[in-house]
């Protein structure tokens, strides 16, 4: 068992909390060449049983004497909130340095301590990017949009960037997000993917029980 950092979108991070994300598939490094993975001397770097801390975009501040992240994928109400305090504390108290506390940091330094999300690996696949079923699209974590009609189902086009576009599949809406994060051709170029299958614990890695 290895502990490792990985790292989430906004969305993707509301989608963990909401409980609707159970996958995620990464890019396999190096692409096999020609049609058998198993033809290479590398392997999957994140095992069953591994334990991977997430990270995501954040603030940093803290109270006074405990310092604690401000998490941009709870949106403006949280961030709002935080940057508003900041900016009265600096009227406050002009000649302390306050850019630390308003600064938003990406989530790649994120540290481990502000982690608020754990997932326990279950299961790792390598497989075909578009070989990916409607139940595992719908366990990516993609949104879907409530229908008047209960017998239809709608879900999220990510690529318009909003909520005005919808498709009648959980693969065409993962295709869209895919397509949002990796750029204009990428589900197209259908590359081997590394599946990971986990459990969703919404703490601290360090508050999670061996």
């Amino acid at each position: 068992m290895t502990d490792r950092p990985i790292l989430f979108s906004g969305p993707m991070v509301r989608a963990l909390l909401a409980g609707r994300k159970t996958q995620t598939r990464r890019i396999l490094k190096p692409q096999p060449i020609g049609f058998d993975w198993h033809d290479l001397k590398c392997k999957p770097r994140i095992e069953i049983g591994d334990r991977l801390w997430v990270r995501e975009a954040h603030y940093l501040t803290d109270d006074g004497d405990d310092e604690y992240a401000v998490y941009v994928a709870d949106g403006n109400d949280a961030t709002g909130e935080h940057l508003h305090e900041v900016a009265a504390l600096e009227k406050l108290h002009p000649t302390v340095d306050w850019s630390r506390h308003k600064k938003q940091r990406p989530s790649i330094h994120m540290p481990r301590w502000a982690s608020r999300i754990t997932l326990i690996v279950t299961d790792v696949r390598v497989e075909r990017l578009q070989e990916i079923s409607e139940a595992d699209a719908i366990a990516e974590g993609i949104a879907e949009i409530a229908s008047g009609d209960k017998s239809l189902r709608f879900w999220k086009r990510y690529r318009d960037g909003g909520w005005n576009g919808y498709v009648d599949s959980p693969i065409a809406s993962y295709a869209s997000l895919w397509t949002e994060i990796n750029g204009p051709g990428s589900w197209e170029a259908n590359p081997w993917v590394v599946t990971y299958t986990s459990t969703v614990i919404k703490q601290n890695i360090d508050e999670v029980g061996l």
